[in-house]
């Protein structure tokens, strides 16, 4: 083997990191730490007047509007705040239709005419920013030449710094939009949505003699990635143009043993997840839970719940924090939905529930659910939501990098369904079969020993195939993808719920009019439920019975992106979005294209490598050791020896990069051949025909990697990858 074959050394990726190269970090204090690079409204009650202060904090928990004179009080005491704590400058934080965040820094610095310069910050510095319109996404918004947005303060996160070791920055989350008033972001849908969410439920809690100063939805999103060795990374261009493997042989051992899962976590990732953990809380995010993924590699890390604008910040922030301290512990995170063929994806599970300012959770269902009338309206209000608009659902989860993993191993189908356990299934029999009776008891489990304590055993168990289950007191909106902002979700669930709550009430309004709350109540959750039963399945979601059953119910099974994007703007979603004002028409066109053109993207992107990859590493990599099996079977031959062996493995070999060269003329023809001209076409046909062109090549790589000698292969292979911490 020479140096020249060779192009790294697997073992560099563990030899070449160690604790001591990355400085001695410091001991983590939770309640010290927590909260100290962020501004919050107990901070400001300490730095505001008391008269601004209750007005800020009227915004914040009930919606008023915000006028000038707070936000100038506002500014200066967050100038003050971030230059105390020593950041030099300040930056509308936002974001845009990318899925990624964006931020044009702003020092505190202002020069003056004497030649020296003052700190500057006012309200209007605060409340408006105004950042280039034209190069983010769109989809018709904006055309190119109109360069004009603003960014506007949401008073309801709060702002953060940002440390790097050479100093700090002021972010203030913002909304996006345009010159023409229209959202080019995520935060304002979902601040529009929130808005509607807390509107018809307060209306349906008066209706219960309940009475709220706000209600929203409350999320919690537990967040899976990967973690490889940079040596591996930087060396796989796949990787890094993609965030996964586009070629790539299944290795002997993956995750068949189920012995990764809540191991005992390595001490190098250990040491790297403290070091997040520590940023994360510096920030305020609740973080919780960590721990092994199922897949080698794979991990999770999971925050308490939050108010939803606020999660979905947190989210974004997440996983920014996760990928920068990787990198200082010589890894990359990977949150692609599916990095490594044949293992688990990684997925966000998104938990939503609904609560009031006061603290009282809607969807928790209490000691005996078949007696709580409130509880049973609004789970059959999400139920609801959900048959309706499973379309909406599967839309927003849609992209080309999740529909690798969904109904993959242990990721949920692509059919919409919602699990909810034996206990509640058999309340809603008795309730459409004419009666509330009883609800089924958790009980007590024993565990067969005197030492061990008998444990609460749930009424129910849990549906890991479910894309969307209800666990308790939340539902668990199991399907969304790793890499992808949380907003657009959250935003259909509120809005759809919303939809739902509202007509409830209409129907229960008028049924008031004419007999008791109970018996009026009653009649509005069998009307609710009879339409909405069939969204409902607790059994196995990955079964052919399922996909059968499905269809007889009429539940949508819209597999890929391809197809589930046109449906976003079918009228019944326009108007679903229109009458609750979280989206325009426009506003929902724009989505259309930006998500189809980022679909197309995408897989141009992987097309261009998997070829670069083939043509230029692993095409070069087979013709060398072709040469070497034909030398030997040439001296063997000469010798009169028996070279039955080379011979075979030649021909095998030789075999195996013919059919690489003829997928690769067949990829390029098919591109050739491409003939639509509409984008959403032009999406169902890369899905058709340029995926399947793909994998043929993936196909053959993935058998010569197999056959070629190991000195001569030029990428790091899963094994590697896989198991080199």
């Amino acid at each position: 083997m020479t140096q020249t074959q060779r192009r790294y050394d697997t073992l560099a990726a563990a030899r070449n990191w160690s604790p001591q190269a990355n400085g001695e970090f410091k001991q983590m204090h939770i309640k010290e730490v927590f909260g100290e690079f962020t501004l919050t409204l107990d901070d400001l009650r300490e730095r505001l007047p008391k008269i601004v202060w209750q007005e800020l904090k009227m915004t914040i928990e009930e919606g008023q509007q915000l006028n000038l004179s707070v936000a100038d009080a506002v500014a200066l005491a967050m100038k003050e705040w971030a230059t105390e704590m020593g950041a030099t400058h300040f930056t509308h934080w936002f974001q845009p239709l990318t899925g990624a965040t964006a931020e044009k820094h702003d020092s505190f610095i202002t020069p003056n005419q004497g030649g020296g310069a003052v700190s500057e910050f006012s309200g209007k510095d605060l409340i408006q920013g105004e950042p280039d319109a034209s190069s983010f996404p769109s989809g018709g918004l904006r055309a190119t030449f109109e360069a004009r947005g603003y960014t506007a303060w949401d008073p309801t996160s709060p702002v953060f710094l940002i440390e790097n070791q050479n100093g700090k920055y002021l972010c203030i989350p913002t909304a996006f939009a345009s010159w023409t008033g229209e959202a080019l972001d995520h935060k304002t849908p979902l601040l529009r949505s929130v808005e509607t969410l807390d509107e018809q439920t307060k209306r349906a809690l008066a209706l219960f003699g309940v009475k709220s100063k706000r209600v929203t939805s409350t999320v919690g999103c537990e967040q899976e990635y990967f973690l490889i060795d940079q040596e591996f990374f930087y060396r796989r261009p796949d990787l890094m143009t993609s965030g996964r493997t586009l070629v790539g042989a299944k290795p002997p051992r993956g995750q068949e043993l189920d012995d990764h899962y809540f191991g005992s976590i390595p001490d190098r990732v250990l040491s790297y997840m403290l070091e997040a953990e520590r940023e994360l809380y510096r920030l305020g995010i609740p973080v919780k839970t960590r721990h092994n993924e199922v897949a080698p590699g794979q991990f999770e890390v999971a925050p308490i719940f939050e108010n939803c604008n606020i999660a979905a910040d947190h989210q974004q922030l997440m996983m920014i924090v996760l990928k920068k301290i990787a990198k200082k512990y010589g890894f990359e995170c990977l949150l692609h939905e599916k990095p490594f063929d044949g293992l688990n994806g990684s997925g966000k599970h998104l938990n939503w529930s609904l609560s009031t300012t006061e603290g009282m959770n809607l969807l928790e269902p209490g000691e005996s659910p078949h007696e709580n009338m409130q509880f049973l309206f609004f789970f059959s209000a999400v139920l609801s939501a959900v048959y309706k608009h499973q379309d909406l659902l599967r839309i927003a989860i849609a992209s080309a990098s999740n529909d690798h993993r969904l109904g993959a191993n242990e990721a949920p189908p692509a059919i919409i369904s919602a699990y909810i356990g034996e206990q509640l299934e058999d309340i809603i029999k008795q309730l459409l079969n004419g009666g509330l009776k009883k609800s089924m008891k958790s009980g007590l489990m024993g565990l067969g020993s005197p030492v061990l304590p008998t444990i609460p055993k749930h009424a129910g168990d849990r549906n890991r195939t479910s894309p969307f289950a209800f666990t308790g007191n939340k539902f668990e909106f199991r399907a969304v993808g790793s890499s992808q902002s949380v907003s657009f979700p959250i935003v259909v669930l509120n809005t759809a719920v919303a939809e739902s709550i509202d007509t409830m009430c209409t129907s229960l309004e008028k049924k008031m009019e004419k007999q008791d709350l109970e018996s009026s109540l009653k009649e509005v959750l069998v009307e609710t439920m009879s339409e909405a039963r069939d969204i409902i399945f607790n059994g196995d979601g990955y079964s052919d019975d399922w996909q059968e059953e499905a269809e007889k119910r009429g539940l949508l099974n819209l597999k890929s992106t391809a197809d589930a994007l046109p449906l976003l703007t079918d009228e019944k979603n326009i108007n679903l979005f229109e009458k609750y004002n979280v989206m325009s028409s426009r506003e929902v066109h724009s989505r259309l294209e930006i998500w189809a053109e980022q679909y197309v993207t995408n897989l141009n992107i992987e097309v261009d490598t998997t070829e670069a990859i083939a043509k230029t590493m692993v095409y070069p990599a087979a013709i060398r050791y072709i040469n070497e099996l034909t030398a030997a079977v040439k001296e063997t031959s000469e010798l009169g020896l028996d070279n039955y062996g080379s011979k075979e493995m030649l021909e095998t070999v030789n075999g195996a990069l013919n059919d690489l060269g003829k997928a690769l003329v067949d990829l390029k023809k098919t591109q050739d051949e491409l003939e639509s001209e509409d984008l959403m076409d032009l999406c169902k046909e890369y899905r058709a025909k340029i995926i399947p062109a793909m994998g043929k090549i993936r196909d053959s790589v993935d058998f010569l990697e197999r056959y070629t000698a190991d000195d001569h292969w030029p990428l790091p292979i899963y094994r590697e990858m896989l198991f080199v911490k």
